[in-house]
């Protein structure tokens, strides 16, 4: 079982208008993946170990009838990645790194004002995926192999994405959208973190860290941190998290490291406008 820590963050919401209780409680939750993660594995036949490191009765037995004990078993090398991939090969290390230095490197002037989420020039990489094959190359087996190049633009809210011939090493296509927000990459969650951390309403969340551990939090890296794209629903009232879809907000579910989580549902990050608001009830 997991824990949940919310009790100053539930007097920090209550104060700002949000229907989170305030009491000093630590609440148990059952978390995905976490049901009988401390088990100790039954040991099995043929020579297994017990827990007090002695064989077991079956493998015991097994050696006393002169029966070989089966050998260790063998970890085969990772085999060396080449340059380039083939076909529907995912793409190697040194095909992303020259995928977005291509995508980038084309239509210079657009992406002279671009910046990333930490304000720096330049878009915020999202993701490189192996681009879907035109239906006249279904059956080639000799296709050209294409790569997506998604970005975010922060300075005007866009998705840029860029189709990259590989083998011609060309910008076969660019498309630009606004009010589309693919999830949220590392960098992203951790920006938005920093964010809330600086801002007075992450006071709530620092003294839940504490609580839990007895220091203080000082950084993102003593946090586990997920999150989450938010769009704000019709009518909402405080004009922080008003225009989240059309910009970049997220929601964080931090998480002590190796300890419980802390409940801070309850703020929304604008990375647009680097602000931080809170979810009316």
């Amino acid at each position: 079982m997991r824990e949940i820590v919310r009790r100053h963050l539930g007097k920090v919401v209550a104060g700002a208008g949000l229907a989170v209780a305030g009491t000093a409680a630590m609440v148990a939750v059952t978390l995905p993946g976490t049901a009988g993660a401390d088990d100790t594995p039954a040991s099995g036949a043929g020579g297994q170990s017990s827990a007090a490191g002695q064989p077991s009765a079956a493998g015991a037995a097994g050696t006393a009838d002169g029966q070989a004990a089966p050998p260790p078993g063998v970890v085969e090398e990772v085999p060396a990645e080449g340059e380039r991939g083939q076909g529907r090969d995912p793409l190697t290390d040194d095909e992303l790194e020259r995928v977005e230095r291509i995508a980038l490197g084309g239509q210079r002037a657009a992406l002279r004002s671009a910046e990333g989420v930490d304000g720096e020039r330049g878009p915020e990489r999202l993701g490189i995926d192996l681009a879907e094959p035109d239906a006249a190359d279904l059956d080639d087996p000799d296709a050209p192999r294409r790569a997506d190049v998604t970005f975010y633009d922060y300075k005007n809210d866009t998705v840029v994405t860029r189709t990259v011939n590989l083998d011609t090493g060309k910008v076969e296509k660019s498309a630009s959208e606004r009010g589309v927000q693919p999830p949220l990459t590392y960098a992203e969650t951790v920006e938005a973190a920093e964010l809330l951390l600086a801002d007075p309403l992450g006071a709530g969340l620092k003294a839940d860290y504490k609580d839990a551990t007895g220091k203080p939090l000082t950084s993102t890296d003593q946090l586990k941190i997920t999150s989450m794209v938010y769009r704000s629903t019709p009518g909402a009232q405080q004009a922080v998290v008003a225009k989240c879809g059309e910009h970049r907000c997220a929601r964080l579910f931090p998480k002590v490291v190796n300890g419980p989580w802390i409940d801070a549902r309850g703020f929304v990050i604008d990375l647009s406008t680097r602000k931080v608001g809170t979810l009316t009830p």
